[in-house]
């Protein structure tokens, strides 16, 4: 299959459409200004509070009779453009593909040598996050603005997050297996910007304190490095550092143990040192922050759940010491505390992150609908991913049944090679979903090969769903669709045979914004969808039943800007307890309650409307290999940048020929 590079056969074809559209684009914008200024966020209105209310009238009296002469003198040109651009969608390919050009930051010809199938398996992340880039006016009704900034701002959190040195620190208390809020409140803890050194301290890593675009390609250099004198790395973990604390129930670490957890951060990669004083946060909802904030664009850094940073007390110490205690201990802890789970009543470990994972290989988007957005969001994105699919979709009336005026919204980003991709709309959307191409995106990646030149593939579907409330019977049709395309797609793109397997399957995975729950009595034909019975819900119970961890992904769009949430810090702290969650969640509709969340204390079922999934199946793999889950995350990076929480899953792929 034949990737599409650019969105037409030709170049005549691209230019007369860059032609229709820079003629209908005035219009356009004139038209999405027009309306945004009668369509406040919470945000605004806050900031207006300060003002008198008379100046912000004036300024819409004095603006929109300019606004509405200009829109009506854009008008005829917006049609003669229109009457171009419509019927050339009919040659217009269902997406593009980006390669990345800088040989500097390219790795994924790298990334494919790296996994030969000979050891005992290697671990894949995914990410799908939900992002609301709509033109602005629409985004506003979700209490979100300012969509060409926001996608520059997702774009560099995601992979800042991403590219960051991953450490895993797990505790060994009597009491307590995690890193909990209570653990590190009973730690010695300095201010940002204090000097004075603290007798073995730790405190959380913001992002003052690990900075640095690059810092994830440099850090995994010097980890394969460090690693090489003790002994072979796990596969799937060549940037992945594992502390053990052995602790008493208050958290303290001896002397020994806070060296050991010193080396292990330096071994990670170099710390920036501190910002002198406290930075001021700017709380303005397209993120133009200061240094300090704990997600702001330059951070690269961990959560607190995963990474720490020791301060040493007074006195010289001996780094080669140092380090060489680091990496006997390192190599110990690979083997006794790899497998060893923060939460006791699961097979994996889970938790809610203030950061995108590190070594993060996929991303699915949603609701990338705007194009400017996108390409902005792209160029961010590919200081990370070498490979991105996007301007997903149809327009016009081109492959579906009534006018398209949007495209999917679906954008894949990707570490590894493509080798094919393929788009369905859903032909039976209703209401305003009717005019975006909502559909699915199907992707088949290489990501290595075996001893004998087999290629090992993996496969990966991006979606979103109808969304409008009690739409049930059209999320049903459109499962059924996607378990065919499904199908379909792995028949068309497979060269292997039993006689003579080309290719071994490595991974199936399943994301999206699928618009139901698991809770709600609302959405019981969807959660009993046969689509379960073939692809794996790690936050899933049965239908009807979530696990007790299983947090809501909907975010109340009225809370966005508050204090308690309008960092990733906050959301994270927020979220990790139960009345948090009833503040600034979405829980399932109930007759008993109203439609306000905040400040709701009653006892509902479940912990929020988990809308956002992460699926997998080991159906149609190779047959000597197995699939499970290493990790699951509901992530607060993108606070106040969007009203859906991102989600991540890390899957172990185990050969199992170097397995005890």
């Amino acid at each position: 299959m034949v990737l599409y590079t650019s969105p037409f056969p030709n170049s005549f074809l691209s230019v007369l459409h860059s032609f229709s559209w820079g003629l209908i684009f005035p219009c356009y914008w004139l038209a999405d200004r027009l309306v945004g200024s009668f369509v406040p966020t919470t945000y605004e209105k806050r900031q207006r509070a300060d003002d008198p209310c008379y100046f912000h009238a004036l300024c819409i009296i004095i603006t929109t009779p300019i606004y509405l002469a200009l829109l009506v003198a854009s008008l005829p040109f917006a049609l003669i453009g229109f009457l171009l651009w419509s019927p050339l969608q009919s040659a217009r390919r269902p997406y593009i593909y980006s390669r990345l050009k800088d040989k500097n930051h390219s790795n994924g010809a790298t990334l494919l040598t790296e996994w030969k199938a000979a050891g005992s398996g290697k671990s894949f992340c995914f990410g799908s996050a939900n992002v609301c880039l709509l033109p602005d006016s629409l985004a506003r009704f979700n209490n979100v603005f300012n969509t060409q900034a926001r996608a520059k701002e997702i774009g560099r959190r995601i992979r800042n997050g991403a590219s960051r040195p991953q450490i895993k620190i797990y505790i060994d208390s009597p009491t307590n297996t995690s890193i909990s809020a209570a653990s590190f409140s009973s730690l010695v803890s300095p201010q940002a910007g204090d000097n004075r050194t603290v007798n073995a301290g730790i405190k959380r890593t913001t992002s003052m304190e690990y900075k640095g675009d690059n810092c994830g390609s440099n850090n995994g250099e010097e980890n394969r490095e460090d690693k090489g004198g003790s002994g072979e790395p796990h596969e799937g973990e060549e940037n992945t550092c594992i502390v053990r604390i052995n602790g008493e129930e208050n958290g303290h670490m001896s002397d020994t143990e806070t060296d050991t957890v010193n080396g292990q951060a330096r071994a990670s990669g170099p710390a920036e040192p501190s910002l002198e004083g406290d930075a001021e946060v700017s709380k303005t909802p397209n993120h133009k922050q200061k240094e300090g904030d704990s997600g702001s664009l330059d951070s690269c850094s961990a959560s607190r759940e995963s990474l720490v940073k020791v301060r040493v007390g007074d006195g010289t110490v001996d780094q080669s010491t140092v380090n060489n205690k680091l990496l006997y201990k390192a190599s110990i802890m690979k083997k006794t505390s790899v497998r060893k789970k923060k939460h006791t009543d699961e097979t994996f470990d889970h938790e809610i992150s203030a950061f995108f994972p590190a070594n993060l290989d996929f991303l699915c988007l949603q609701e990338v609908f705007d194009k400017r957005a996108a390409e902005k969001l792209k160029e961010q994105l590919h200081h990370y991913f070498e490979y991105i699919v996007y301007d997903v979709g149809v327009y016009s009336c081109h492959g579906c049944c009534s006018f398209k005026f949007v495209n999917s919204g679906l954008l894949f980003a990707s570490r590894y090679p493509v080798m094919d991709a393929a788009y369905h709309c859903y032909p039976n959307g209703r209401g305003m979903d009717s005019l975006a191409s909502k559909g699915a995106l199907f992707l088949k990646v290489q990501v290595g090969s075996t001893p004998q030149d087999q290629r090992i593939v993996g496969y990966i579907s991006c979606t979103h769903l109808q969304a409008i409330a009690g739409d049930t019977t059209v999320r049903c049709e459109q499962l059924d669709m996607l378990q065919d395309w499904l199908s379909e797609f792995r028949k068309s793109t497979s060269s292997s045979s039993t006689a003579n397997p080309e290719e071994l399957v490595a991974f199936d995975v399943l994301c999206g914004d699928l618009n139901f729950d698991n809770c709600s009595s609302e959405d019981k034909l969807e959660q009993q969808h046969s689509l379960f019975t073939h692809y794996k819900d790690p936050c899933r119970v049965g239908p009807g039943e979530d696990k007790p961890w299983a947090i809501g992904t909907l975010l109340d769009p009225e809370g966005l800007y508050d204090d308690e949430v309008c960092t990733p810090d906050n959301l994270q702290k927020v979220l990790e307890s139960e009345e948090g969650r009833k503040g600034y969640l979405v829980y399932p509709t109930s007759k008993n309650h109203g439609s306000s969340q905040k400040g709701r204390k009653a006892s509902l079922k479940g912990n929020g409307r988990r809308i956002d999934y992460m699926l997998y199946t080991e159906e149609g793999l190779y047959l000597e290999w197995k699939v499970e889950v290493e990790e699951f995350s509901f992530i607060t990076q993108l606070a106040g940048l969007t009203d859906h929480l991102p989600v991540a899953m890390r899957l172990m792929v185990s050969t199992g020929e170097d397995d005890p």
